[in-house]
């Protein structure tokens, strides 16, 4: 039994490694491209379309919905970046149900990799809407003291949203592994569908969070509300 997929290591040549993780994230990148392209070729206006298209149809307008409530009015601007965070960090954890499958989000260097990429999202996404100088002068609110203070907790929340996926998927194949090896096959089946559950709820809360924090540094009013349920969460 290992921790995590970076343990099981396909090729290394100095400091470069190719790990179950790196594979596992690339093939899931793979075939989320390979769907984005199936699924939008052949996309109708009629009133009765396809039922793949009713399914697109309704995730895409479930996200911008979500984006909307937290507080971003234009939302098509951001469900490329959040959209993109939701389903790969779903389509991740739902593939627990394979058989020897480990989910990359069970590994700390592509949750770190996850919070990172949200890190940057969140300047470039302000600076884009308000410009550098109103992005700069949020960390001197409401004083100059508070500089260091909004400099360390940009930097704690990116943690913690690497730390809080990452221990809550490699927390949960761990106890359906140890399940595995000591009770019949029976009782890790439930584990594995509240494993399902359990993924799809740290993709939202995950993706809503960085929407929080997007949302904070593109407008005056932050929305402590939408934040604090999702934290809690």
């Amino acid at each position: 039994m290992h921790l995590s997929s970076d343990e099981v290591i396909f090729w290394q040549a100095g400091f470069v490694t190719i790990n179950l993780t790196l594979v596992t994230t690339w093939g899931i990148m793979l075939v989320m491209v390979g769907a984005a392209a199936w699924g939008t070729r052949r996309l109708t206006p009629g009133l009765h379309p396809a039922r793949w298209q009713c399914a697109l149809e309704i995730i895409v307008s479930g996200i911008n919905g979500q984006i909307e409530q937290v507080g971003l009015p234009q939302p098509a601007k951001y469900i490329g970046f959040i959209g993109t965070l939701f389903l790969f960090i779903a389509i991740a954890n739902v593939g627990i149900v394979l058989p020897a499958y480990e989910p990359p989000t069970g590994s700390l260097s592509t949750t770190v990799a996850l919070a990172l990429a949200v890190f940057l999202a969140v300047p470039a996404f302000s600076i884009s809407q308000m410009g550098l100088r109103h992005y700069l002068k949020t960390y001197v609110q409401p004083t100059f003291i508070m500089l260091p203070f909004n400099l360390i907790g940009e930097v704690t929340r990116t943690l913690a949203l690497a730390v809080r996926l990452f221990g809550n998927i490699m927390s949960g194949g761990l106890i359906v592994a140890i399940l595995l090896s000591i009770t019949p096959l029976f009782f890790p089946v439930l584990m594995n569908l509240l494993g399902l559950l359990t993924g799809i709820v740290q993709a939202y809360i995950f993706s809503i969070l960085a929407t929080v924090y997007i949302a904070a540094a593109v407008a005056k009013p932050i929305p402590k509300a939408a934040e604090a349920t999702a934290q809690s969460a």
